[in-house]
């Protein structure tokens, strides 16, 4: 397979010139440089699969996703990247509607209607499960609690063991939040909901970690018994070995899409659009069908082993523009509970 150029990005942005590498510069079928807040695994599983099967080379930059969208937004006068793959959403293109290139992949008949491309500026490819739970079993055992959904976290023998993030500053934790919102009311994001976080928040016991990582690390390091995460490392972790369990909670977990999007006027913008094209092939989602997230062509049933079946799952469904339009808002009366709360 060829090689690919990668960036890190570690809190700060790089600036300067981006190098090429490939094994192939004879046969040049072009490049496409892509910004990028993925894991490795979602990277090392796709890019080399997509440079093999188009032989365009890619040079890709990681950094977090508010950190990209900064740098795309800083470079709009003269772009430097071609793609944003993953941290893209409904909110990311509602925010910054100017940053982005029109493009509707004529793939898009391959993938589930309900996560297709409807704002023709990004393309949904995978799915991320915002409901999850990572429990520490040994922790679990030792404090002799049952978790199986959300109500189970308010058992008082979990207060101040419960690794959770700040939804006003993490997008995985504001996820969560939203999920939480969703199921736990007597109708959708109710004040009965808002009661529940209420009770949540003050379970903390004024533990809140800074980072999406700090919490599933923090349970499978035996810090905390439980972790309110999402999908796809806490997976890994099990996948890896590590003694924990994976649990969706039952009142319902949601998966939102993750997307990518053309940059407006990117200066490889065939390279890009065929990059779009392949994420949502049938190729691609077989990949993606491996992983430890799930694929929208949600024909193709998971291959990892570790991943449970969507159908022993009770699946809930977001009203994505909705949790949107309140995003600042709930993100405000998040704040005021935790100002609130002693």
């Amino acid at each position: 397979m060829k090689k690919f150029l990668k960036v890190l990005l570690a809190g700060v942005l790089v600036s300067g010139a981006l190098v090429g590498c490939s094994q192939s510069d004879s046969k040049d079928a072009g490049k496409v440089v892509i910004y990028s807040p993925n894991t490795e695994n979602e990277v090392n599983s796709i890019i080399p699969a997509f440079e093999e099967s188009t032989g365009i080379k890619v040079e890709l930059v990681q950094g977090k996703t508010g950190e990209m969208v900064t740098r795309i937004d800083s470079e709009k006068g003269n772009p430097q990247a071609d793609i944003l793959w993953g941290g893209m959403n409904l909110g990311v293109y509602t925010t910054n509607p100017d940053l982005w290139e029109k493009y509707v992949s004529p793939n898009e008949n391959l993938i589930d209607e309900n996560y297709r491309n409807t704002t023709g500026y990004f393309t949904n490819y995978l799915l991320s499960g915002s409901g999850c739970f990572i429990l520490n079993n040994k922790l679990i055992k030792e404090l002799g609690v049952e978790v199986k959904g959300y109500k189970d976290l308010l058992n008082p023998k979990l207060k101040g063991k419960i690794a959770s993030g700040d939804p006003t500053s993490s997008s995985s934790a504001w996820a969560e939040l939203t999920n939480m919102l969703l199921v736990m009311g007597e109708k959708k994001y109710d004040d009965k909901a808002w009661d529940y976080v209420k009770d949540f928040v003050k379970q903390l016991d004024g533990v809140e970690l800074s980072s999406s990582s700090a919490v599933y690390k923090g349970v499978a390091e035996g810090e905390y018994a439980v972790g309110v995460s999402y999908e796809d490392p806490c997976v890994s972790l099990l996948q890896d070995g590590a003694d924990v369990t994976v649990v969706y909670p039952e009142e319902g977990a949601v998966w939102l899409p993750a997307a990518a999007a053309v940059i407006k006027g990117a200066p490889n913008m065939e390279q890009a659009k065929k990059f779009i094209d392949f994420l949502i092939s049938d190729e691609c989602q077989k990949i993606i069908s491996g992983l430890t997230v799930r694929g929208t062509n949600t024909k193709m049933k998971s291959t990892n082993k570790y991943m449970k079946p969507m159908s022993e799952i009770n699946v809930a469904y977001e009203d994505i523009k909705y949790c949107a339009d309140h995003k600042t808002e709930w993100q405000a009366k998040y704040a005021e509970i935790k100002r609130s709360v002693k």
